[in-house]
């Protein structure tokens, strides 16, 4: 515990400073991959293809490397769209129907093993992202007992993930658990007798956060300016007062009472006698006409706004800051606007298309050597650890996946933001250079000195406690599969020039390789578990290996 403590110290107090100055270029490594026919859009190299996977996955392994490294994009992409998708909700609602007690923390189990083990890495990389940008949350009072809902609501996002926009904007809107988390569920028309007036929460929301943002947009991400050099709002006060009124009237799907109708996670359904009829002033001066049904001004309002011109370049530009990096030109953000506003075949709003646009841009590809000063984003604790876990094919004991809480080690898990606004938002920047430059860096927002120690904490169970042939592990701690590097442990420069490879692309800098080099050829050359031990932890704990480039 002495070095434990002794090691998260250090840790606290070299990281911010070196963070977002160091090059990570994932990993790189090989396998035979027999069968594999090569496509007509390799990358570059295999450091290339470990930079792509770990931007587009969980984390990449050797096998995978390799593979892209033949087949190329285009073939990688079209398995990722055809690959089955990976769901929560049907394992716990088989446990329900059995008469199991379900919990989050079995919801929890369910992501870990998809995380880890599922195919359908893409759509559920993008699944993870879009739960950061259409927030819900089981720490919410309204969701915490509701862990079969909270994961068909994950399930909602990983099956649109690849679709396209407008889609996923309605499945959203219409989920049970949404609908409780930001009031849509039960919303009223106005009845000034009974002091009833329709909840503004939702409406608030889907046009700050889920669409337009909060200010009128350049195709590149750039905010408009008036006449005094101001930003433009996107709409105002009685604008959301008509979004307010469109979300009336919807309950649960079967409900036969409105005020004690029974939980479930089917898509939510209208009761006309509660949605208000008359016109709602909308976006830009648009009315949504008199005398439509809830679901008629529903799909109004949403196509209306699943057009407008700000989605683009808003959406666009978060998807780069979760995927690639936090400080995308705005030449970047126009190529992606560009082809959200047409996929080349016409449709406005394709994520697959999208989300090819994003891992493809030349600046994805060569930022770090084209914007070095800006290029990059931390990584999330949750994806540092993702990474290690499958870089090792690592497997949890008796295949239970009972890592419940990532929340209080690494400050973060999966739907258990602290409010709508996710964990971080896309705007913040820690005081200092990064916001001297004008720079923003969301991730450091949980960055903190107790979230460093207690990640530093949970990297050090990970590694010493948590490998294949462990006396004692634990059931929180997925187990590392290291043979292979303990049969190179005799030879500490190429033990560490593997590992290199595998997690780090071959980018760690001279430095960091002397020291971890150092650190295996002082470790007992008896104890070749040890040295890959030894290895790995100060590789996973590095700020090297804690930003991505």
């Amino acid at each position: 515990m002495g070095r434990e403590l002794r090691s998260s110290a250090k840790a606290a107090a070299t990281w911010s400073a070196a963070a977002l100055t160091i090059l990570l270029q994932g990993c790189s490594g090989g396998s035979s991959g027999s069968g594999l026919v090569p496509g007509p859009d390799p990358p570059a190299s295999e450091a290339q293809a470990a930079r792509f996977l770990t931007r587009s996955t969980f984390g990449p392994s050797a096998e995978e490397i390799h593979k892209l490294s033949v087949i190329g994009y285009t073939a990688w992409f079209d398995e990722q769209r055809n690959a089955t998708v990976s769901l929560e909700r049907p394992p716990l609602s088989q446990l329900d129907a059995h008469g199991h007690n379900v919990s989050q923390e079995q919801r929890l189990e369910q992501w870990w093993k998809i995380a880890l083990r599922g195919d359908d890495q893409l759509r559920q990389r993008l699944a993870f992202a879009w739960s950061e940008i259409f927030v819900v949350s089981d720490v919410a009072s309204a969701l915490v007992g509701d862990p079969i809902g909270v994961s068909e609501y994950y399930d909602t996002l990983a099956r649109d993930a690849l679709g396209d926009y407008r889609t996923l904007l309605e499945d959203v809107t219409r989920t049970p658990v949404m609908g409780r988390y930001l009031s849509m569920l039960k919303n009223q028309k106005e009845d000034l007798a009974n002091n009833i007036r329709p909840d503004e929460n939702y409406a608030r929301e889907i046009l700050q956060l889920f669409s337009i943002g909060l200010v009128k947009l350049n195709a590149d991400g750039t905010p408009q300016l008036d006449a005094f050099n101001q930003p433009i709002p996107t709409y105002d006060q009685p604008v959301v007062e008509g979004f307010a009124r469109v979300f009336t009237g919807w309950n649960y799907a079967g409900a036969t009472n409105w005020d004690f109708a029974e939980w479930n996670y089917l898509p939510m359904e209208p009761w006309e006698s509660y949605h208000e009829a008359g016109t709602k002033l909308l976006l830009d001066g648009v009315v949504c006409p008199a005398g439509q049904t809830a679901q008629q001004d529903l799909a109004f309002a949403l196509d209306l706004v699943a057009s407008h011109p700000n989605v683009g370049p808003f959406l666009g530009r978060q998807l780069i800051q979760r995927l690639v990096t936090s400080n995308p030109s705005p030449e970047y953000v126009a190529r992606v606007a560009a082809v959200w506003a047409d996929d080349g075949n016409g449709a406005r709003g394709n994520l697959l298309a999208v989300t090819q646009a994003i891992l493809t841009d030349p600046e994805a590809v060569q930022g770090n050597v084209t914007h070095p000063d800006t290029f990059g984003k931390l990584k999330e604790p949750l994806l540092r650890l993702t990474a290690l876990w499958r870089a090792f094919d690592a497997s949890f004991p008796g295949n239970k996946y009972q890592y419940w809480y990532p929340d209080d080690d690494l400050g973060q898990a999966p739907l258990r933001a602290g409010s709508v606004f996710n964990f971080f938002t896309p705007s913040y920047a820690p005081p200092g250079e990064i916001q001297d430059g004008g720079l923003v860096a969301p991730e450091f927002q949980i960055t903190t000195e107790q979230r460093i120690t207690s990640a530093t904490n949970r990297f050090w169970e990970c590694v010493f406690h948590g490998y294949q042939g462990y006396s004692n592990p634990s059931a929180d701690t997925a187990l590392l599969h290291i043979n292979p590097e303990i049969g190179m442990a005799d030879d500490p420069a190429a033990l560490v020039e593997h590992l290199d490879q595998l997690l780090m692309c071959s980018e760690m800098s001279q430095e960091m390789r002397d020291i971890v080099v150092s650190m295996v050829t002082d470790t007992d050359p008896a104890d070749r578990r040890q040295r890959v031990l030894e290895a790995l932890y100060l590789i996973v704990t590095s700020p090297e290996y804690s930003v991505q480039k």
